[in-house]
């Protein structure tokens, strides 16, 4: 069905929405107070002309913008781009009644994603190395993006012949190409190498190229370097696919915002700590214990902890915080503390924080829902939101990082350091 609406305003998943008398409709890459005809589908429109056009409407940074579905908003302009970015905290947290200031959104430069995670598929028409198509599973090639560091968008062509010699081996593989201080790294997943003669020729693919690690499935095929980064002083090696900021721009800024939180501290914990990102940072002034479910995550703090030196003491622990939260009697040593899960949320957690007397936390996310979901049991057990400050380092998509500094509005009788 055809019809003309007219935009209201772009919603959480970054598209505009209609009202219509069927009820709002969901249009991809329209902007509030834009007239579009569309034709409309169960609550989901594509436009068919654009009738009036938005003054904050820009030309798109990329050519393949519409097409890849890594950018949703290339065509809004900053100012309201970064004003909605940070309607997307305020709204969670209205949701779960929470009041509180919330910084500017601190925005993230292009160019300067150091990561990307690509698909190779075999299709009818040969095997195809790029991002999934917009709201699809279609996989569209690149060769450009101006999210990511231009030293991974040069090593496209690289990491499209390492591809095409596993076109007869895997129909699909999953591609993530990381850019470390000291080179590149792919990890290829989805292609167990089982044949020897595939393996030579991978390894002289490799040598071949610019990358430091080219590991299949986490084993390795060539390593020149190890990759490596330095959160803080101490330099960590990566493990293949494992998890970091996406930008080091908006991973200094949160170190910044983490160690502000727990000023004064001297024994922290460190939850969900990956390989190190705030560990290291906050060793530096106090003491940390660091939580992680990750095996190759723990190994890469071990590792780098033993090969700093100048720190404050560094243990940690494998354990799922999903499954078993540090319960209030584990978490009376700290008086400080900071958790960084991913997009689900720490709720489990939460709950057991809310019980101490802990006086300094920070709270970090990816997810505004699920961030004001642990923030609002948090301040039911007594803490207070000091600050609050969203961060755009996934620029031009849907999602925002957001950094809670929170207090212990007043510690209940027998709290002690």
């Amino acid at each position: 069905m055809i019809e003309e609406v007219v935009i209201d305003h772009v919603g959480v998943a970054g598209d505009g929405v209609a009202k219509t008398k069927h009820g709002a409709v969901y249009v991809p890459f329209a902007l509030p107070q834009e007239v579009a005809n569309i034709a409309a589908e169960n609550g989901h429109g594509t436009i068919i002309a654009l009738k009036k056009r938005s003054p904050e409407r820009v030309e798109a940074k990329c050519r393949h913008f519409e097409a890849c579905g890594g950018c949703a908003l290339q065509h809004w302009a900053d100012q309201p781009y970064q004003m909605w970015k940070r309607s997307l905290v305020v709204e969670a947290l209205e949701g779960r009644n929470i009041t509180t200031n919330v910084d500017p959104v601190i925005p993230c430069e292009p160019h300067t994603r150091r990561r990307m995670i690509l698909t190779a598929r075999v299709t009818p028409k040969g095997q195809i190395v790029g991002f999934n198509r917009y709201q699809s599973h279609e996989v569209v090639a690149i060769e450009e993006c101006p999210v990511s560091r231009p030293e991974l968008v040069d090593a496209l062509g690289a990491i499209r012949s390492v591809a095409a010699l596993l076109a007869n081996y895997a129909k699909e593989i999953r591609i993530n190409v990381t850019l470390a201080e000291n080179g590149i790294d792919v990890a290829l997943e989805g292609c167990k190498i089982n044949d020897e003669k595939l393996r030579q020729r991978l390894v002289e693919e490799g040598l071949k190229q610019s990358f430091i690690r080219l590991t299949a499935d986490g084993e390795i095929i060539i390593e020149k370097e190890r990759p490596e980064l330095h959160f803080g002083s101490a330099a960590v090696e990566l493990a293949p696919g494992g998890f970091l900021q996406a930008t080091k721009e908006a991973e200094e800024f949160m170190s910044k915002l983490v160690m502000q939180g727990l000023k004064k501290t001297k024994n922290a914990a460190d939850l969900f700590s990956g390989a190190g990102t705030f560990t290291f940072r906050m060793a530096e002034k106090m003491k940390v214990h660091a939580v992680e479910n990750d095996d190759d995550a723990l190994k890469s703090l071990d590792r780098a902890y033993r090969q700093s030196v100048g720190l404050k003491t560094v243990t940690y622990e494998k354990r799922d915080l999903f499954r078993r939260p540090l319960l209030p009697r584990e978490l009376e040593a700290f008086d400080g503390l900071v958790f960084d899960p991913p997009r689900a949320g720490a709720e489990e957690q939460a709950r057991e924080i809310a019980k101490t007397n802990i006086p300094r936390v920070v709270a970090v996310s990816c997810n505004p829902v699920t961030m004001a979901r642990d923030l609002s049991i948090l301040i039911e057990g007594g803490y207070t939101i000091e600050k609050l400050v969203p961060i755009d380092q996934f620029l031009w998509s849907p999602h925002v990082e957001a950094v809670a500094l929170l207090k212990k509005r007043k510690p209940k009788p027998g709290w002690r350091l």
